[in-house]
């Protein structure tokens, strides 16, 4: 095993000081007050929250599992991310859902229940369900961030068993997130997009040297893989997949399934501390704009990684049938083990031969002299296990004195997602539980000690999720395809339809949530299609059935809303009130922000493309999709950077009557 040397180590324990000194140096600033813990005041710049958001969607997690989907079906691999790996919920944020939220003034999503729907009972209800919905969602991530973590880490530590490898690194983004809030969350996030760039470019160039022609690539690819269509770039009705993955056979018709899950959930997206800390629509906007476009470069870091994956998979198991063989022989001698648990019981016979003599052995005899090293490579099934390629490649791939910096990038992508993500779980605690219910009187240093001690116990419950996780492909997929889904339904309603209510979004939401819940503790092997379909449904007949039970939020509430937020939908009875010349500006408005929506989908999924089918020279598949992404440009100047709109300051309703 190729260990790291001391120049590594010392840059990690460098770039992991800094982060706690930066928490340190913003920590009286955030203590201000709660604004600022939780949104810095609303004064940072737009582009330091842009790339802020960057570094949240690049988790190290994500990227892990996103290299391992390359890696096994190449630039297709993408497709299947538009569950949640590609941000397409940023294409409805840049179009309209984040200016609507921003002009609300409120602080969380939770927060933000009250404005739609009053202080009433139904409103208090919407507000803590929502922040009870995000608490959930939180720990779903949080597991999927302590699996990522721990498989990574332990490749370079193999004496330390994955979940405490996690450990040490959610503690030191525990730290620094608890003691400076948001501004540490942003500015830290800042350092460590720079560090992700330059890994990136390390990648990069790294796996560009490694390449040899598109024909040499692509047969290095079916040898490694077993896919034969492993260059092709566009999803096909009938794929090939490998064991574990056989969901994905019917690979255009999936990716068909996801596009209109995103297309659904999508129109409630928003409600995020990026929006609310936002000084202007327009800002907003540029939030969105600069986060995708940054995201680009984690696509071609990812295909990199890919690639070195595929030549050094092909140097450390030659005949790939030996990996079948070591899985069967595991599966005898420790039967009915979990795949949650498979790579702690890999961990353990390679740390610990001395306990499974016989099963060393054969082990031995099977993988060769370099057997323990080699073991955690292979998968439940018994094929190369994809997620632990990324580590892999760093380990042995990357030259000597590089291995640091890379390590350093995934770190930072960990630690920007971890932060922002528990930041904002904080927030809906302390704001819209403990002191909108609990105690409404407390002090400023009151309520940041209660979200520090909640930020323990959250990252600790985390944990235990995290452990009983068969793999992070595992729980992503519950998280967007599962909880998302039974949470989407009131979450759309509340912007598009008036006559929607708290008691309605209270009842849809818990409904909905209690449903995922449900299904991932007693049907935990439903497909991702069923998760969604099941649960969808679920929710809309909670959320349609709570909305009957009770009135309308009242009349003042729905005119202050609809007056600040001016949203499009099933709002007539309020914009046949507004002077003609402002519905005129209204209307030209939401059609301009309709009509820049598939332009600035399609410049999304062909920028992240592009550089994926440079980098394996596909030359003629790139061709065409520069084609798509230019005309993706030129519909976003068209209908969406043109598309800039003033109103009144205090804009009020030109007739009385509600019609």
């Amino acid at each position: 095993m190729q260990h790291l040397t001391m120049l590594d180590y010392a840059l990690i324990g460098l770039y992991l000081l800094s982060l706690v000194g930066l928490g340190l140096y913003f920590k009286n600033l955030a203590s201000k007050s709660i604004e600022h813990y939780f949104l810095a005041g609303k004064s940072l710049p737009w582009w330091a929250i842009g790339i802020s958001g960057m570094g949240w969607s690049l988790d190290m997690t994500g990227t892990m599992l996103i290299t391992s989907l390359l890696y096994l079906f190449g630039p297709r691999g993408l497709f299947i991310e538009f569950r949640g790996g590609v941000p397409l919920g940023l294409v409805f944020v840049m179009a309209w859902t984040g200016k609507w939220h921003r002009r609300s003034n409120c602080m969380t999503g939770a927060e933000w229940q009250v404005y739609r729907f009053g202080s009433g009972p139904g409103g208090k209800a919407a507000r803590i369900i929502s922040a009870a919905a995000g608490i959930v969602f939180t720990i779903g991530m949080l597991a999927y961030l302590v699996k990522g973590a721990g498989l990574f880490i332990s490749t370079f530590i193999p004496q330390l068993p994955p979940i405490y490898a996690s450990l040490i690194l959610i503690t030191v983004a525990t730290l620094y997130t608890v003691i400076s809030g948001y501004y540490g969350v942003v500015y830290c996030d800042l350092l460590q997009v720079f560090l992700i760039l330059v890994g990136a470019g390390t990648v990069i160039t790294t796996a560009v040297m490694k390449v040899g022609g598109f024909e040499q690539l692509s047969q290095l690819a079916q040898e490694v893989t077993g896919n034969p269509e492993w260059i092709t770039s566009f999803p096909q009705r009938a794929a090939f997949m490998p064991k574990g993955y056989e969901m994905y056979e019917c690979l255009f018709m999936f990716t068909i399934f996801l596009l209109l899950r995103n297309l659904f959930i999508g129109l409630g997206t928003g409600n995020t501390p990026q929006y609310f800390a936002a000084r202007s629509d327009k800002e907003c906007g540029k939030i969105a704009c600069l986060w995708s476009a940054l995201l680009t470069f984690r696509w071609p870091m990812m295909m990199g990684f890919a690639i070195l994956g595929l030549v050094l998979m092909k140097d450390i198991f030659p005949d790939s049938s030996v990996l079948s063989a070591a899985a069967a022989e595991i599966h005898l001698a420790v039967p009915n083990i979990p795949k949650a648990q498979w790579s702690d019981l890999l961990s353990a016979i390679a740390n610990s031969p001395q306990n499974y003599p016989q099963l060393a052995a054969s082990l031995q005899s099977i993988l060769g002299e370099h057997w323990a090293a080699h073991l955690q490579y292979i998968s439940y099934e018994g094929i190369v296990l994809a997620e632990k390629v990324l580590p892999a490649a760093i380990l042995y791939m990357i030259p000597t004195g590089f291995k640091g910096l890379i390590l350093i990038s995934l770190f930072a992508a960990a630690m920007s997602t971890f932060d922002t993500t528990l930041n904002m779980a904080s927030a809906l605690f302390t704001k819209d539980i403990y002191q909108a219910f609990l105690r409404p009187n407390a002090s400023n240093k009151e309520l940041i000690s209660a979200s520090h001690v909640f930020g323990l116990l959250l990252v600790a419950v985390g944990f235990a999720m995290g452990y009983y996780t068969k793999s992070i492909n595992d729980v992503w997929g519950w998280i967007t395809m599962g909880l998302l889904s039974g949470l989407a339904v009131p979450g759309i309603l509340r912007l598009y339809w008036w006559r929607f209510n708290g008691v309605g979004f209270a009842v849809g939401t818990f409904g909905g949530m209690l449903a995922a819940i449900l299904q991932r503790l007693i049907w935990p092997d439903w497909t991702e299609q069923t998760q969604f379909i099941v649960l969808t449904l679920a929710s809309l007949v909670f959320t349609v059935l709570g909305t009957y039970l009770a009135p309308s939020a009242d009349q003042k509430t729905l005119e202050h809303f609809y007056l600040t937020t001016r949203p499009f939908g099933f709002w007539r009875p309020f914009k046949k009130r507004l002077a003609p010349e402002i519905q005129k500006t209204l209307n030209r408005e939401h059609a301009y922000d309709i009509l820049s929506l598939p332009f600035i989908f399609i410049w999304m999924v062909s920028m992240y493309l592009l550089p994926m089918q440079l980098m394996i020279r596909s030359y003629r598949d790139f061709y065409v999709t520069l084609a798509f992404f230019l005309i993706g440009v030129a519909g976003i100047y068209r209908f969406w950077y043109k598309n800039q709109y003033e109103y009144p300051e205090n804009l009020t309703f030109s007739k009385m009557e509600q019609e």
